[in-house]
């Protein structure tokens, strides 16, 4: 029997709980019940396949590589200690970040260590141990433009093992050294997955990466798991039971935003800003902005929603792992909105698309993507950093009832047509096979006694 195809994926970002903390959730309840996002879409697409997958990720909370069950796809979790010099330069930093002032000689020092910081995250040297275990044949990292993926591409030539890597939104950089390793290791990897046109073309300008190198392929997503209106009666006791738990009136416009609570990137700020614009020219609808989600500015978002007094503001304060309550609220709203500044390739608008909810979302790269042919996939593209274009927009999708539902059965065909699973992880299995998958050869020989 053939060696069944396996993938390595590796999460960007230093430590795994610098994500988790951000968004209130425990090691257990991402093992568990985390599902959704780029990670785990990709784990189930490729799973259609025929693809196993084993997700690497580093934290300071385990002495030793520890494995786990992702319960809902099955994978494996593969936690890899932190490397002892990176534990130790963050507490450096962390320390002098609460001193009051630093004095001139040791701000260098600092700067210098703070952009070193992320090559010292990844144990490369353990990884390669686990990576001959699980007897991967590709690694796959979620950012090339993150440290991580520097390193990835010197182990992938040591291993001689192919080297890819997605966009999900990083086309910055965090460190000085990043600039001189990117343009090298970039040409040097496999493959890149981009799934926006803007993204593609910011490769090729910067970085000279030819066309051939970097395939643009969608985020997928279970189709299975939003149902969209297609069921009336269900669908209908689910709206009412849903408003009515929320204080949502039944005759109610509601719409909403579900992910990260970051105000700048994902916009929250403009999305206030429109809504409170929306209340003061029509005060006489009965509506409703619904707020899903959690994260680093959930202060700062509550600061804000109560300087300006918006009364009719709900906002379920939590990540929602349970995918089934969360198609839920999708299927309480009437509108779904994304007021972001920047985004990679977001799946959040793509849930509501699939629920058969019609989109307002700013053009923030990936949006313009999802949305190419505008009103006839399902949605409305305004500028980005405008609150009156957005307020505007809403407004005439919630005036219209017989275009809110063109546009939402729109929407849900565009979701089954572009982002299945099934599609996107022959997309994947292709891209990978093709760039040359066979140069694994070499290395599950040497491990075959592994």
């Amino acid at each position: 029997m053939s060696q069944p195809l396996t993938v390595a994926l590796l999460p960007w970002g230093d430590l795994v709980e610098d994500f988790l903390d951000t968004i209130a959730i425990s090691f257990d309840s991402f093992c568990n019940e985390m599902t959704g996002g780029w990670l785990f879409g990709y784990i189930d697409a490729l799973k259609q396949v025929g693809v196993q997958t084993v997700v690497f990720c580093v934290s300071a909370r385990v002495t030793e590589p520890t494995r786990y069950t992702h319960k809902p796809t099955g994978a494996t979790l593969c936690i890899l200690p932190a490397p002892a010099i990176h534990t130790r330069v963050r507490r450096s930093l962390h320390n002098q970040a609460t001193q009051a002032s630093t004095s001139r000689w040791r701000r260098p020092l600092l700067a210098g260590l703070n952009d070193l910081a992320p090559y010292l995250a990844t144990p490369l040297g353990l990884l390669a141990q686990e990576l001959r275990r699980d007897r991967c044949q590709v690694i796959l990292c979620q950012e090339y433009e993150y440290a991580r993926f520097d390193g990835c591409v010197l182990l992938g030539k040591l291993l001689r093992l192919p080297v890819f890597a997605t966009f999900q939104g990083g086309d910055f950089q965090l460190s000085r050294f990043e600039a001189p390793l990117r343009l090298l290791t970039l040409n040097a990897c496999d493959g890149l997955i981009v799934a926006t046109q803007t993204e593609m073309q910011r490769l090729q300008m910067r970085y000279g990466i030819p066309a051939s190198k970097i395939a643009q392929i969608f985020n997928p997503l279970d189709l299975s798991l939003w149902r969209g209106n297609n069921a009336p009666t269900e669908t209908l006791h689910q709206r009412l039971q849903t408003r009515s738990e929320l204080g949502i009136a039944r005759d109610a416009q509601v719409v909403i935003y579900h992910g990260r609570i970051e105000m700048h990137r994902k916009g929250l700020d403009i999305l206030l800003e429109a809504w409170a614009k929306l209340n003061r020219d029509r005060p006489d609808h009965n509506r409703c902005l619904l707020l899903v989600g959690t994260g680093s500015d959930a202060d700062q978002l509550s600061q804000r929603i109560a300087t300006l007094e918006l009364a009719n503001v709900i906002w379920v304060k939590e990540y929602i792992l349970d995918r089934t309550m969360m198609r839920r609220y999708l299927l309480a709203a009437d509108v779904y909105t994304l007021p972001s500044r920047h985004e990679g390739f977001p799946v959040a608008p793509i849930e509501a698309m699939a629920c058969g909810l019609p989109v307002v979302a700013t053009d923030a790269p990936g949006v313009p993507d999802i949305l190419a042919e505008g009103e006839q996939f399902g949605g409305v593209v305004v500028p980005r950093e405008n609150s009156t274009a957005l307020a505007d927009a809403i407004a005439r999708v919630l005036s219209n009832s017989d275009w809110r539902q063109h546009l939402g059965k729109c929407a849900r065909q565009r979701a089954e047509t572009s982002f299945s699973l099934e599609s996107v992880g022959q997309q994947l299995k292709a891209l990978i096979q093709v760039s040359g998958l066979t140069q694994t050869s070499e290395f599950l020989t040497r491990n075959q006694s592994s």
